[in-house]
Protein backbone atom coordinates (compact mmCIF):
# COMPACT_ATOMS: atom_id res chain seq x y z
CA UNK A 1 0.00 0.00 0.00
CA UNK A 2 1.57 3.36 -1.35
CA UNK A 3 1.16 6.60 -0.17
CA UNK A 4 -0.52 9.74 -2.41
CA UNK A 5 1.72 12.19 -2.35
CA UNK A 6 1.44 16.13 -3.69
CA UNK A 7 3.08 19.03 -4.85
CA UNK A 8 3.08 22.55 -2.79
CA UNK A 9 0.29 23.14 -6.22
CA UNK A 10 -1.68 20.05 -5.11
CA UNK A 11 -0.80 18.76 -8.29
CA UNK A 12 -0.18 14.88 -7.68
CA UNK A 13 2.93 12.93 -8.08
CA UNK A 14 4.09 9.36 -8.28
CA UNK A 15 3.00 7.19 -4.79
CA UNK A 16 5.83 6.64 -2.60
CA UNK A 17 6.45 3.64 0.04
CA UNK A 18 5.58 4.29 3.83
CA UNK A 19 9.05 3.75 5.22
CA UNK A 20 9.72 7.03 2.60
CA UNK A 21 6.92 9.05 3.55
CA UNK A 22 7.84 8.23 7.01
CA UNK A 23 11.15 9.34 6.54
CA UNK A 24 10.07 12.52 4.58
CA UNK A 25 7.61 13.76 7.28
CA UNK A 26 10.19 13.28 10.46
CA UNK A 27 12.60 15.43 7.88
CA UNK A 28 10.17 18.26 7.86
CA UNK A 29 9.77 17.82 4.49
CA UNK A 30 6.46 16.81 3.80
CA UNK A 31 3.25 17.59 5.71
CA UNK A 32 0.16 15.50 5.98
CA UNK A 33 -2.34 16.51 3.64
CA UNK A 34 -4.98 13.72 4.40
CA UNK A 35 -5.17 11.04 6.69
CA UNK A 36 -7.51 8.70 4.94
CA UNK A 37 -6.46 7.68 2.32
CA UNK A 38 -3.60 8.65 3.67
CA UNK A 39 -1.85 12.09 1.88
CA UNK A 40 1.35 14.05 2.58
CA UNK A 41 2.28 17.44 0.33
CA UNK A 42 5.32 18.98 -0.08
CA UNK A 43 5.51 22.02 0.19
CA UNK A 44 8.98 23.07 -1.22
CA UNK A 45 8.55 20.79 -4.40
CA UNK A 46 6.77 21.46 -7.99
CA UNK A 47 5.11 19.22 -10.54
CA UNK A 48 7.34 20.44 -12.98
CA UNK A 49 10.65 18.87 -11.74
CA UNK A 50 9.62 15.29 -11.67
CA UNK A 51 9.02 12.77 -13.89
CA UNK A 52 5.86 10.98 -13.13
CA UNK A 53 3.87 7.90 -14.43
CA UNK A 54 0.75 6.89 -15.16
CA UNK A 55 -1.37 4.52 -13.70
CA UNK A 56 -4.87 2.59 -14.29
CA UNK A 57 -8.00 2.45 -11.62
CA UNK A 58 -9.44 -0.99 -11.48
CA UNK A 59 -12.79 -0.79 -10.10
CA UNK A 60 -14.66 -4.37 -9.71
CA UNK A 61 -18.53 -3.49 -8.07
CA UNK A 62 -20.59 -5.81 -6.25
CA UNK A 63 -24.02 -5.65 -4.07
CA UNK A 64 -22.15 -4.83 -0.73
CA UNK A 65 -19.02 -4.00 -1.41
CA UNK A 66 -16.98 -2.51 -3.90
CA UNK A 67 -12.93 -3.50 -4.74
CA UNK A 68 -10.61 -0.60 -5.75
CA UNK A 69 -7.52 -1.11 -7.18
CA UNK A 70 -4.77 0.98 -8.69
CA UNK A 71 -2.04 -0.44 -10.43
CA UNK A 72 1.33 0.84 -12.09
CA UNK A 73 2.56 -1.12 -14.76
CA UNK A 74 1.96 -4.66 -13.06
CA UNK A 75 1.97 -3.90 -9.91
CA UNK A 76 -1.20 -3.12 -7.90
CA UNK A 77 0.11 -0.19 -5.52
CA UNK A 78 -2.70 1.12 -4.02
CA UNK A 79 -6.03 -0.89 -2.98
CA UNK A 80 -9.46 -0.23 -0.89
CA UNK A 81 -12.68 -2.11 -0.37
CA UNK A 82 -15.68 0.47 -0.62
CA UNK A 83 -19.17 -1.01 1.71
CA UNK A 84 -22.42 0.28 0.37
CA UNK A 85 -25.25 1.42 2.11
CA UNK A 86 -27.63 -0.44 -0.07
CA UNK A 87 -29.42 -3.15 1.84
CA UNK A 88 -29.89 -0.23 4.52
CA UNK A 89 -31.54 2.24 2.56
CA UNK A 90 -33.94 -0.68 1.15
CA UNK A 91 -34.61 -1.31 4.72
CA UNK A 92 -35.53 2.57 5.75
CA UNK A 93 -37.87 2.79 2.81
CA UNK A 94 -39.73 -0.49 3.61
CA UNK A 95 -40.13 0.95 6.90
CA UNK A 96 -41.33 3.94 5.61
CA UNK A 97 -43.83 2.89 3.50
CA UNK A 98 -45.30 0.56 5.99
CA UNK A 99 -45.65 3.42 8.58
CA UNK A 100 -47.54 5.46 5.96
CA UNK A 101 -49.52 2.44 4.91
CA UNK A 102 -50.19 2.30 8.68
CA UNK A 103 -51.35 5.57 8.90
CA UNK A 104 -54.12 6.22 6.03
CA UNK A 105 -55.32 3.09 8.12
CA UNK A 106 -55.85 4.74 11.22
CA UNK A 107 -59.05 6.51 12.70
CA UNK A 108 -58.15 9.93 10.89
CA UNK A 109 -58.54 11.98 8.53
CA UNK A 110 -58.49 10.20 5.09
CA UNK A 111 -55.77 10.04 3.25
CA UNK A 112 -55.57 9.04 -0.54
CA UNK A 113 -53.19 6.95 -1.97
CA UNK A 114 -51.30 8.41 -4.62
CA UNK A 115 -50.27 6.69 -7.37
CA UNK A 116 -51.58 8.04 -10.98
CA UNK A 117 -49.57 11.40 -10.87
CA UNK A 118 -46.30 9.85 -10.14
CA UNK A 119 -43.91 9.11 -12.86
CA UNK A 120 -40.15 7.99 -12.19
CA UNK A 121 -38.06 9.81 -14.59
CA UNK A 122 -36.25 9.10 -17.83
CA UNK A 123 -33.08 6.90 -16.59
CA UNK A 124 -34.07 6.32 -13.50
CA UNK A 125 -32.55 3.93 -10.68
CA UNK A 126 -33.56 2.67 -7.00
CA UNK A 127 -32.20 4.54 -4.35
CA UNK A 128 -30.45 1.90 -3.18
CA UNK A 129 -28.94 1.98 -6.75
CA UNK A 130 -27.97 4.95 -6.40
CA UNK A 131 -26.33 4.65 -3.15
CA UNK A 132 -23.73 2.47 -4.61
CA UNK A 133 -23.32 4.43 -7.74
CA UNK A 134 -22.42 7.94 -5.47
CA UNK A 135 -20.34 5.78 -3.40
CA UNK A 136 -17.97 4.53 -6.69
CA UNK A 137 -18.08 7.90 -8.38
CA UNK A 138 -17.12 9.76 -5.38
CA UNK A 139 -13.73 7.75 -4.65
CA UNK A 140 -13.03 7.51 -8.28
CA UNK A 141 -13.20 11.19 -8.06
CA UNK A 142 -11.01 11.61 -5.13
CA UNK A 143 -8.69 9.07 -6.10
CA UNK A 144 -8.32 11.05 -9.68
CA UNK A 145 -6.99 14.34 -7.78
CA UNK A 146 -4.21 12.31 -5.43
CA UNK A 147 -3.04 10.22 -8.15
CA UNK A 148 -2.53 10.18 -12.46
CA UNK A 149 -5.03 8.12 -13.09
CA UNK A 150 -4.62 7.44 -17.00
CA UNK A 151 -7.58 5.30 -17.22
CA UNK A 152 -9.95 3.33 -15.10
CA UNK A 153 -11.45 -0.04 -16.14
CA UNK A 154 -14.52 -1.73 -14.38
CA UNK A 155 -15.31 -5.23 -14.21
CA UNK A 156 -18.51 -6.00 -16.03
CA UNK A 157 -19.26 -9.84 -15.24
CA UNK A 158 -23.04 -11.37 -16.81
CA UNK A 159 -23.35 -14.53 -17.63
CA UNK A 160 -25.92 -17.41 -17.64
CA UNK A 161 -25.03 -20.76 -15.83
CA UNK A 162 -27.83 -22.65 -17.67
CA UNK A 163 -26.27 -21.80 -20.90
CA UNK A 164 -22.89 -23.25 -19.92
CA UNK A 165 -24.43 -26.16 -19.08
CA UNK A 166 -27.02 -26.53 -22.51
CA UNK A 167 -26.20 -23.31 -25.40
CA UNK A 168 -29.52 -24.52 -26.82
CA UNK A 169 -31.65 -23.49 -23.63
CA UNK A 170 -34.36 -21.16 -24.05
CA UNK A 171 -37.98 -19.92 -23.01
CA UNK A 172 -39.10 -21.64 -20.41
CA UNK A 173 -36.54 -24.63 -19.96
CA UNK A 174 -34.91 -21.46 -17.51
CA UNK A 175 -37.26 -22.47 -15.11
CA UNK A 176 -36.93 -25.84 -15.23
CA UNK A 177 -34.12 -26.62 -13.73
CA UNK A 178 -32.34 -29.90 -12.02
CA UNK A 179 -35.01 -29.39 -9.30
CA UNK A 180 -38.57 -28.53 -11.63
CA UNK A 181 -41.19 -30.84 -9.93
CA UNK A 182 -39.00 -31.30 -7.12
CA UNK A 183 -41.40 -29.34 -4.29
CA UNK A 184 -44.63 -31.06 -5.63
CA UNK A 185 -43.26 -34.72 -5.33
CA UNK A 186 -42.67 -33.54 -1.47
CA UNK A 187 -46.33 -32.79 -1.25
CA UNK A 188 -47.44 -35.49 -2.63
CA UNK A 189 -44.88 -37.44 -0.82
CA UNK A 190 -46.44 -35.96 2.90
CA UNK A 191 -49.85 -36.34 1.16
CA UNK A 192 -49.41 -40.20 0.88
CA UNK A 193 -47.51 -40.25 4.54
CA UNK A 194 -50.74 -38.56 5.94
CA UNK A 195 -53.25 -41.05 4.81
CA UNK A 196 -51.32 -43.85 5.60
CA UNK A 197 -51.47 -43.07 9.29
CA UNK A 198 -55.42 -41.89 8.66
CA UNK A 199 -55.95 -45.41 7.85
Amino acid sequence: MRVFVLDKNLKPLDPCRPARARLLLKQGRAKVFRRYPFTIILPDLEVENCTTHNHQLKIDPGAKTTDLAIRQDNTVIWGAEITHRGFQIRDALTSRRQLRRSRRNRKTRYRKPRFLNRKSPEGWLAPSLMSRVHNILTWVKKLIRFCLIAGISQELVRFLTRKMENSEISGTEYQQGTLHGYERGIKGFKCFISNESAQ
